[in-house]
């Protein structure tokens, strides 16, 4: 499932005209944050109250007929999607911090990055056994920083609903890393 092209409900002419609405809010950046690397902005995007309001909605919309329990967002851009997809899906919220940010217990997951590695952590109580979590991003590039909190999903007990990202730079395969978790993006690079 990780590795396959999920695509999202509404038929295929539906999809085109919201990828298409959307990748004409999404600004791209070349060289930043250094040479070499195309940046996708989202800034623009989130700029447009129509825009932003049509990219909630395609990201919520593969979960209506089967809603999770919970929608975990991943810092920082995931707090933007995640936390207005819990609320369109009626829907409890997580958010998935870097280490030493959240005041109650947690848990942590660790991920390996170009030089080093970071972690994320949550708070022990954000998740019941059997729970079902959506993880939400802005971006899928490599898969680590997903999978680590896919792997906090499951560390306490819940199951991993889906993970979604409004961009997937492809090339770059993250999707893989992801294995049997279900995998949505609302726009491909």
């Amino acid at each position: 499932m990780g590795s396959e092209e999920t695509s999202l409900s509404g038929g295929a002419v539906h999809e085109e005209a919201v990828s298409e609405r959307l990748r004409k809010a999404v600004r791209d950046i070349p060289d930043f944050p250094k040479e070499g690397i195309l940046f996708r902005d989202i800034t623009p995007l989130l700029l447009d109250p129509e825009a932003h309001k049509l990219a909630v909605k395609a990201l919520a919309d593969p979960f209506r007929d089967d809603p999770p329990d919970q929608v975990m967002g991943v810092e920082s851009r995931g707090f933007i999607f995640g936390s207005t997809v819990a609320l369109e899906l009626n829907a409890g919220f997580i958010l998935a911090r870097k280490p030493g940010k959240l005041p109650a217990p947690t848990v942590s997951a660790s991920y390996d990055l170009e030089y080093g590695s970071d972690s994320l952590e949550i708070h022990k109580d954000a998740i019941q056994p059997g729970s079902k979590v959506l993880v939400v991003d802005d971006l899928i590039a490599t898969g680590g920083t997903a999978k680590s909190a896919c792997e906090l999903v499951e560390q306490l007990g819940g199951e991993v609903a889906g993970v979604m990202f409004l961009i997937e730079l492809t090339g770059l395969n993250g999707r893989q890393l992801l294995g049997d978790w279900p995998v949505y993006s609302i726009l491909r690079y």
